[in-house]
């Protein structure tokens, strides 16, 4: 009876020995499958935030190269695409991130824009080239327009210059100037109150360059208060945008060669005693000039 017993206990210390075993079995195997499904958690967790990231960074690639773009075309196929990373951003947030389906899915719409993208890069280096081409080609007309610029006005700087000295080398020339004051028989008269005529007499030089043909010549008598001798105040000739009194004109023909020249004055209101001056016009220019005196 007594062995009985022993064996019996014997058996139940066996069959407890084995339980515990069993348990302590079970509860490793269920502590290591826990924290493999932690771990599967924690990688499943990171590998969605990187995948966030991942949108993130290739939304903020669009917005680079928007700002450098100034095609409206390109620029609003770049403002689409980043709108499409957008979206799927938003929905990758709303993920689980055990949702293993939906990640991978995700992930190959992030490989496909990123493809997108690549293109599009390969389309703003054509463009970016283009317009550097541009811009090399605007400046090298922009320098050749200067440079023609540069070249026309010394041509005409040249062209003005060359008609100015035309123009000085034209101009006629009175010398000889002389003053008779004479009575109307034609003797000089030295008494004042006895002049009736002012003879002037005086050359226009030879000048080749000039051109041939009428000439219309103007004289002005000065008297010593610096009033001009005039028949008419509405006897007037051009002379240096204005309009000034002539005494006494005529006209000659001019050919290039010496032309004596011979004008009177009929002396017809009273003359001051004086020193009175002479001055010879021709072309809208003075050609020459001379003092005299006539005393009581």
């Amino acid at each position: 009876m007594d062995t009985e017993k022993k064996n019996n206990s014997k058996i139940l210390i066996a069959i407890i020995v084995l339980l515990i075993i069993g348990i302590s079995v079970a509860a490793y195997f269920i502590f290591n499958q826990k924290t493999q499904i932690d771990e599967l958690q924690q990688e499943s967790t990171l590998n969605k935030q990187q995948l966030e990231d991942e949108y993130e960074n290739l939304s903020m690639q669009y917005e680079g190269f928007k700002l450098n773009i100034r095609n409206d075309s390109l620029l609003q196929k770049l403002t689409n695409e980043q709108a499409k990373v957008q979206r799927l951003l938003e929905e990758l947030k709303t993920v689980k991130a055990e949702n293993r389906a939906e990640i991978s899915r995700l992930n190959k719409e992030l490989a496909t824009l990123r493809q997108v993208l690549k293109s599009y890069i390969v389309q703003i280096d054509s463009l970016n080239r283009a317009n550097e081409q541009l811009r090399q080609e605007k400046q090298e007309i922009t320098t050749k327009y200067q440079e023609t610029t540069k070249t026309l006005n010394q041509v005409t700087q040249q062209k003005q210059d060359l008609t100015e000295k035309v123009t000085k080398a034209a101009k006629l020339d009175a010398t000889g100037i002389s003053v008779l004051a004479t009575n109307s028989k034609g003797k000089v008269q030295k008494k004042i109150n006895k002049v009736e005529q002012l003879v002037i007499n005086f050359t226009i030089t030879k000048n080749i360059t000039a051109e041939p043909g009428e000439r219309t010549i103007y004289a002005r008598i000065m008297k010593p208060d610096d009033d001009v001798l005039t028949k008419s105040r509405a006897n007037t000739f051009a002379y240096e945008n204005g309009n000034i009194n002539y005494s006494i004109k005529r006209i000659v023909e001019y050919g290039g060669e010496e032309v004596a020249v011979t004008m009177y004055w009929n002396v017809e209101e009273y003359l001051m005693p004086g020193t009175y001056r002479i001055d010879i016009f021709a072309d809208g220019n003075r050609i020459g000039s001379k003092s005299f005196t006539l005393e009581n």
